[in-house]
């Protein structure tokens, strides 16, 4: 049956909404595809399902071809597992809990590794059940605390989310190439652009970790690569440190009066130095996901700044935040504008260094005293630290931590995460099974997910043009959209006709057989929907012709009536 116009659920709208922020999400609303029930909380209508549909197809044919089975939790889970892990503390604000009746605590899932690992710890016990993979395509949540660009960044949203079990490390990495092999047919077949970058695993812990990054100017995360093929998200960037300096003869630092110099501008100004010069030591709030709060100090480069996802990922899972005029208050020797590393450190605040900052470098740095700075301040011999946190900006141009060339930086969006989990969860859960010598061995797992709900945002904002969507063929909502354009009876009859000569070929079609609609708005409602290609019965069925419109080119052919259906096979 086809999908007719005059009676699906469906109302376009003419003009933006008013809070939507990207291009593809003004056109999902005004296309009639998603509604907004709350921020970040979107209704799905008979076309966005439709979009959606054709993905979860694509996702679970890949997923089956790659040798998983699918599962499906619920939602609504209880607190007491991920008290187990540590994550319904972890978690923090981002979690959605609740009580029921009993004052039972609940959760609605921002994700599902344990569930999935007590479900294969409840049902098997040896190393002969093993492999196995586990997917789901379900709605998770989270507690966003600006949910932004529709279903870009949404509280509820659908994840296509897999885990694979296995007995050994090698067992893992087959599962893990298997699955990261999956996703790349699945993006393709999408039609979907995409970088495979190195990520942090960040909360999720374990080894290999790999991000799937639609580049996008309005992505949220960015990646760099360099021209010998190196890719990673930026927090996931080691920065190369340089070697080590001999200690030998170096100058013994100075401290010189620097009045009026509480800023890296002011210092290089007055001092005749660069920026690069001088070590900035920057104080930070670590709130740890108990609520407890410390200071750290971390010596940077005084021509970088700190990236805020860097920190957040050398600090995890603490929330960094900016040290306040309270926090200085407790610490009187941290003297603003003015703070350098001394010897045996602050009480109560660990110092780290930038990896750049090696033994025999030396700086410029703050003495700790009001208009003072040191000059000629060596690591290793002046100055030690208690760890490295590689927290810096990383620019275009430097090197690329493989040596493969300098780095370019690009924004993206996220459509999919490859981690190997390794047995942090496996432990936590004793998910154990009996090794072929009747040993109790811990399983190792592997953690994949895609953004479904994602993806639609995705397509929409790269298949676009100032008139309304462009599908692509994989998940337009039909193959074909037929226009009725005109009042005469013969207009509607040869539509249905060419209606149902597509269907016997196995095509999908929507119909726009509104009887009291004028083309103009008939066409205007085609460009938006998107389907790729647009056949319109108008004034030619006089003389039995039709017009073929291929959207994705711009195509306009005037084409027999009788063999237009060619056009799409």
């Amino acid at each position: 049956m086809p999908i007719r116009l005059s009676s699906l659920f469906l109302r376009t709208l003419r003009e933006d909404p008013a809070d939507a922020e990207v291009e593809g999400h003004k056109l999902l609303l005004r296309a009639g595809y998603i509604r907004r029930a709350a921020a970040g909380i979107y209704t799905w209508l008979p076309l966005g399902l439709a979009v959606k549909a054709k993905i979860e197809q694509i996702v679970r044919e890949e997923m089956a071809a790659a040798g998983a089975q699918e599962v499906f939790f619920p939602a609504l889970l209880p607190r007491e597992p991920f008290e187990v892990t540590g994550r319904w503390t972890e978690y923090g604000d981002n979690l959605f809990r609740l009580q029921d009746r009993r004052k039972n605590d609940f959760l609605l899932a921002p994700t599902h590794e344990e569930m999935f690992t007590l479900l294969v710890k409840d049902l098997y016990t040896s190393y002969k059940d093993l492999p196995v993979c586990l997917y789901q395509i379900q709605n998770k949540y989270r507690d966003e605390a600006r949910a932004r660009g529709g279903l870009l960044r949404g509280r509820e949203f659908v994840m296509k989310d897999a885990y694979s079990f296995d007995i050994d490390d090698a067992g893992l990495a087959k599962s893990y190439q298997a699955q990261r092999d999956a996703y790349e047919r699945i993006f393709t077949r999408l039609g979907v652009e995409y970088v495979i970058v190195k990520a942090d695993a960040g909360a999720m812990g374990g080894s290999a970790s790999e991000e799937f990054l639609s580049p996008s100017p309005i992505g949220e995360d960015t990646f760099v690569r360099s021209p010998g093929g190196y890719a990673a998200n930026v927090e996931a960037v080691q920065t190369p440190a340089p070697a080590e300096l001999s200690l030998d003869g170096l100058p013994a630092a100075e401290v010189r009066d620097t009045p009026n110099s509480s800023t890296i501008a002011t210092l290089v100004a007055a001092a005749g130095i660069t920026a690069a010069d001088t070590l900035k030591n920057v104080v930070m709030a670590l709130v740890s996901p108990e609520g407890k709060r410390s200071l750290v100090m971390v010596g940077i480069p005084g021509d970088r700044e700190v990236d805020a996802k860097r920190a957040e990922s050398a600090f995890s899972p603490n929330e960094v935040e900016q040290a306040t005029e309270e926090d200085f208050k407790k610490y009187p020797e941290l003297v603003k504008g003015y703070i350098g590393p001394k010897a045996g450190g602050f009480s109560g605040i660990k110092y780290y260094v930038d990896p750049r900052v090696v033994t025999g470098t030396s700086w410029v740095t703050g003495a700790n005293v009001e208009g003072k700075h040191v000059f000629g301040l060596v690591y290793g011999r002046d100055f030690e630290a208690d760890g490295i946190k590689d927290i810096a900006e990383v620019r275009a141009g430097d090197p690329a931590p493989d040596g493969s060339g300098p780095l370019e930086l690009a924004r993206g969006i996220e459509i999919g995460h490859v981690f190997q989990l390794g047995r942090k969860y496996a432990e936590a859960l004793e998910l154990k099974v009996l090794d072929e010598n009747g040993k109790l061995v811990t399983v190792t797992m592997g953690s994949y997910g895609i953004g479904v709900t994602r993806l639609v945002a995705v397509l929409a904002e790269a298949n676009r043009d100032e008139k309304g969507l462009i599908w692509p063929e994989s998940v337009s909502p039909a193959d074909v959209h037929i226009v009725a354009a005109g009042k005469e009876d013969e207009v509607f009859e040869a539509a249905e006709k060419l209606t149902a000569e597509f269907e016997a070929l196995g095509k999908t079609v929507i119909l726009d057989d509104r009887p009291k609609v004028s083309p103009g708005v008939k066409f205007g409602d085609a460009e938006l929907i998107g389907v790729p290609y647009v056949i319109i019965c108008g004034r030619g069925i006089a003389s039995g012709e039709v017009d073929f419109w291929n959207r994705r080119t711009g195509e306009r052919l005037t084409v027999p009536l009788n063999s237009v259906v060619t056009q799409l096979n």
